[in-house]
């Protein structure tokens, strides 16, 4: 357990605090790209701050403060125009730098006091990756946003979800050291849940967790494979600080404020072989629903099930409370590390896993179990012959409410049919 006043300090992630100072060095995803297909104008909360990020008629993307510091308009109602975002109020009119650059009436009538020079608003650096959209709220100087491998794979159908998890970030990153959640959580109980069976599934044998530049890694051994398997020799990697990676999709658990998280995962497929070459124009965006239509968590998809447990932990968890047991060591790991960080950064240290250099950052390679099977062209024959492969190509298991419209975008994709996912996930050496 920890203490009330070290819970605190892990999860207080807003202006001046350690936690959001740490995570405020560190390039955060947003949103999609394709989400400004239809809208120039996104109201966005990031780490207890309240901004508006915009697309302009140049096609430059924005990240400033949401009021107007003219009479405190919201600007996620303003207009977009060849350079910047225009206030809907008065007219006042600001760079993507969040320099003023027009105030018409000012401009108009007094065109000698040049006053919108000395006006300007919070702002920060926003770029785009995979698909998506970054913003950089820390000091000077910037370090690179990561070029991670997985974002230059070809022949895949890729997709990004957004979902608003009304909890703290670091009860969802936590998850992403915490391997025998899966067998539980998302094997027996998930199977418990569609079928009614008691019979369990392969049980954890042995665990171990490494530390390495870019987190943590997992390894395990359960009763289906052994020390031979990439599950041990490999293992998966919690992304620090606070991603999750996969091989084929990455998670990040970006803070709202203290109390809400902005989850978003990127997700990749590859396409059969029939497919290739293939080449995806645009990576398209939706938003997860986290409950049904009458009100109840969603418990049949992968992450649907992690944000039930994770919610239910409380909008931040308490800590004190809780008793660890032999399989947390990795969470007990995690943690020391995060005390040790912000020791070090308040001592005017480098963060962890940054990249400043731009020869380095080129396609990052990140330990992959199963890269072969991930990166593997199969046909749609080998596919449809195996269940597992079947399942993952033809169905959404990590999150429900997949739009028609990326359902049959993915099914083009794969000249396969994509159906909804029927909720039963087995263990991955199942076949």
């Amino acid at each position: 357990m920890l203490s009330e006043e070290k819970n605190k300090i892990l999860t207080q992630v807003g202006p001046g605090t350690p936690m959001g100072d740490l995570l405020r060095r560190y390039w955060m995803p947003i949103a999609g790209v394709t989400e400004f297909d239809t809208r120039t104008t996104k109201p966005l909360r990031i780490m207890g701050e309240d901004l508006v990020l915009y697309k302009d008629l140049s096609d430059i993307f924005g990240l400033v403060d949401r009021n107007c510091p003219h009479r405190r308009a919201d600007l996620s109602y303003g207009m977009v125009e060849k350079c910047g975002l225009r206030c809907n109020y008065h007219g006042w009119a600001f760079n993507e730098t969040g320099q003023c650059v027009e105030q018409p009436f000012e401009d108009t009538c007094f065109p000698g006091t040049n006053a919108k020079d000395r006006v300007s608003i919070k702002s920060y650096p926003v770029q785009q990756k995979g698909g998506m959209l970054w913003a950089y709220m820390g000091p000077q100087p910037v370090p690179q946003l990561p070029d991670w491998e997985a974002f230059s794979w070809e022949n895949g159908f890729s997709q990004i979800v957004l979902s608003e998890v009304p909890c703290n970030w670091f009860q969802c990153q936590e998850n992403s050291i915490d391997p025998v959640h899966f067998e539980w959580m998302h094997e027996n109980w998930g199977q418990r849940l569609r079928t009614g069976k008691t019979d369990l599934g392969p049980r954890h044998l042995k665990l171990d967790f490494d530390e390495f530049e870019y987190g943590f890694t997992y390894r395990r051994v359960k009763e289906d494979s052994d020390e031979t398997d990439e599950a041990w020799t490999i293992g998966r990697v919690c992304l620090w600080p606070n991603g999750f990676f996969l091989g084929e999709h990455f998670e990040w658990r970006v803070p709202i404020d203290d109390e809400n998280t902005l989850s978003i995962t990127w997700k990749y497929t590859r396409v059969p072989k029939e497919s290739e070459p293939f080449v995806q124009e645009s990576i398209p965006t939706w938003q997860g629903p986290l409950t049904d239509a009458n009100g109840k968590w969603i418990d049949t998809h992968v992450m649907n099930q992690d944000f039930l447990a994770w919610v239910g932990q409380g909008r931040i968890a308490d800590r004190t409370q809780e008793h660890l047991g032999a399989s947390d060591r990795g969470i007990v790991a995690v943690r020391r590390r995060f005390f040790e960080e912000l020791e070090h950064i308040a001592l005017g240290g480098e963060a962890k896993g940054i990249i400043r250099d731009s020869a380095k950052n080129v396609k990052v390679k990140l330990p992959m179990m199963d890269r072969d099977k991930v990166l593997g062209s199969l046909t749609r024959e080998q596919i449809l012959s195996n269940p597992r492969a079947e399942l993952m190509y033809t169905s959404y298991v990590f999150q429900a409410g997949q739009p028609d419209v990326v359902r049959k975008a993915a099914s083009l994709a794969m000249g396969l049919e994509v159906k909804e996912f029927n909720g039963i996930i087995k263990s991955r050496n199942s076949t």
